[in-house]
C-alpha cells in the first residue's frame, strides 16, 4: 500500500513539473535590459583631467634616437647634463641609447597629493624600441600649464622587434609602453563637491525618455521631487532638498536601475563591412531580391608560326578572347513582413544568402524606399 502511494505521488509530481514547463514560456515576460545610473551618465565635477609631458628615456640597447637627425633629443640631452653639472655642449655626442618621448596620463577625479597614477610613454623621434629604457624625471602639466604630477620609472612595453641580415620580426608596438603607478600627484585639482547646491547628471547618450526615467527613479527612491530633466542630456539634482550631502546623495542614487530608451538606428562601416542594428529597428512590408551579375573576360593569346624551313610567312600573336556571363538564377524575391523585430530582420536577410557587403546595399535601398523605420548612419 505504501509503495503504491509513493508511485502515485511521483507521477503527480511529474505531471505538475510538465505543466509548469509548458506554461512558463507564456507566463514569464522577458526581462528588460537595465543599467545603473552611473553606467549611463556622468556626475558634474566627477571627471578625469588629461596630463602631458616631454621626457627623456635612457638605457636603451642601441635602439634610441639618432642624435644627428633628432635635434630635439640632442638638445634635451645636453640641457639635462648641464643641469647635472656636466658640460657636453662641446663634445661630439654619438650615443644611440637615448630617446625623446611624450608622456601622457589621466588624472583621476579627487586625486590627492602623493597618489600614484599610470603613465603612457610614446617615442617622439626615430627610436626603434623603448625596451629596457628608464624614463627620467618628467613634469606633467594640465591644460592650464600647471604641473600636476611627476613621472619616472622603468618602462614596460607590449611588443618587440628583432632584425637580422635577411629578415626582421616586429610584434606589437615597441615604441610605446607604460609605467604602472609611474607618476606621483603633486597638485590637486580644486573642486568642492560639498558646496554644490545642485548637481548636473549628464547622459552619455542624450535622450529625453531616458532623462525622464532617471529623474522619476531618483524621485521615487528619495520619496520627494528633487530631480528633473532640463534637456535630453541633463538631469538636475537638487542637493539641498535631498539632504544637503552631495556625496551621500550620489551614493544612494548611482546604483538605481534604469532602462535606457535607445533610438532606432542602423550604423554601417563601409570600410570594414560591419553592420550594427538597434533592437528598436523596424521595417515596413517590403519585397527584397538580391542577385549578382558576373562578367568574366579571359584572354588566351596564341602564337601562329609558318611551317619549318618556309621562306614565306611571319610569326604573329593571334588574340583569343572568351567572355562568360554568369547570373545568379536561384535568387528569389522575398517578402519581409511589417513590424518585424531585429531578430526576424536578421533571419530574413540571412535567408537570402547575402553577404555583409550585399546586406549594406540592401539596407540602403530599403531606406531609400522609405521602408526602414530607423536612422541609417554610414561611416
Amino acid at each position: 500500500m505504501l509503495q503504491h502511494s509513493i508511485k502515485r505521488f511521483v507521477r503527480t509530481c511529474w505531471r505538475l513539473a510538465l505543466a509548469a514547463a509548458l506554461l512558463a514560456p507564456g507566463m514569464i515576460a522577458p526581462a528588460a535590459a537595465t543599467s545603473r545610473i552611473k553606467d549611463i551618465a556622468d556626475f558634474e565635477g566627477v571627471r578625469e583631467n588629461q596630463l602631458v609631458g616631454y621626457g627623456i628615456v635612457v638605457g636603451l640597447n642601441g635602439t634610441g634616437d639618432d642624435l644627428e637627425s633628432a635635434v630635439f633629443t640632442r638638445e634635451s640631452l645636453i640641457g639635462m647634463l648641464e643641469r647635472l653639472g656636466v658640460n657636453a655642449r662641446d663634445e661630439d655626442l654619438e650615443t644611440d641609447n637615448v630617446a625623446a618621448v611624450m608622456v601622457t596620463a589621466s588624472l583621476p577625479p579627487f586625486a590627492r597629493q602623493g597618489a600614484e597614477i599610470d603613465v603612457t610613454i610614446s617615442a617622439l623621434g626615430d627610436a626603434s624600441s623603448l625596451q629596457g629604457g628608464t624614463l627620467l624625471v618628467t613634469p606633467m602639466v594640465g591644460a592650464d600649464g600647471e604641473v600636476y604630477a611627476v613621472a619616472q620609472g622603468q618602462i614596460t612595453i607590449g611588443g618587440f622587434s628583432a632584425t637580422g641580415a635577411a629578415e626582421s620580426v616586429l610584434r606589437g608596438v615597441p615604441t610605446s609602453g607604460r609605467i604602472a603607478r609611474g607618476a606621483i600627484v603633486e597638485r590637486e585639482v580644486p573642486f568642492d563637491l560639498g558646496a554644490l547646491p545642485t548637481v548636473n547628471i549628464a547622459l552619455r547618450n542624450p535622450d529625453f525618455t531616458t532623462a525622464r526615467r532617471i529623474a522619476d527613479a531618483i524621485n521615487t527612491e528619495l520619496e520627494r521631487d528633487v530631480a528633473y530633466p532640463v534637456d535630453s542630456g541633463t538631469v538636475v539634482l537638487n542637493v539641498s532638498m535631498g539632504g544637503g550631502d552631495p556625496a551621500a546623495l550620489l551614493t544612494n542614487i548611482e546604483t538605481l536601475p534604469i532602462e535606457p530608451d535607445l533610438p532606432a538606428k542602423v550604423v554601417i562601416d563601409e570600410n570594414t563591412g560591419v553592420i550594427v542594428m538597434g533592437d528598436t529597428v523596424r521595417i515596413s512590408r517590403v519585397a527584397v531580391a538580391q542577385g549578382n551579375l558576373t562578367i568574366r573576360i579571359t584572354e588566351t593569346p596564341q602564337v601562329s608560326q609558318p611551317n619549318p624551313f618556309s621562306n614565306t610567312g611571319v610569326t604573329v600573336v593571334v588574340p583569343r578572347t572568351n567572355v562568360e556571363v554568369q547570373e545568379d538564377a536561384d535568387r528569389k524575391l522575398a517578402v519581409i513582413e511589417p513590424g518585424v523585430t531585429l531578430e526576424e530582420l536578421v533571419a530574413g536577410l540571412n535567408s537570402l544568402g547575402v553577404s555583409p557587403r550585399d546586406m549594406i546595399s540592401i539596407l540602403q535601398t530599403i531606406k531609400s524606399a522609405g521602408a526602414l523605420q530607423a536612422e541609417l548612419m554610414v561611416q
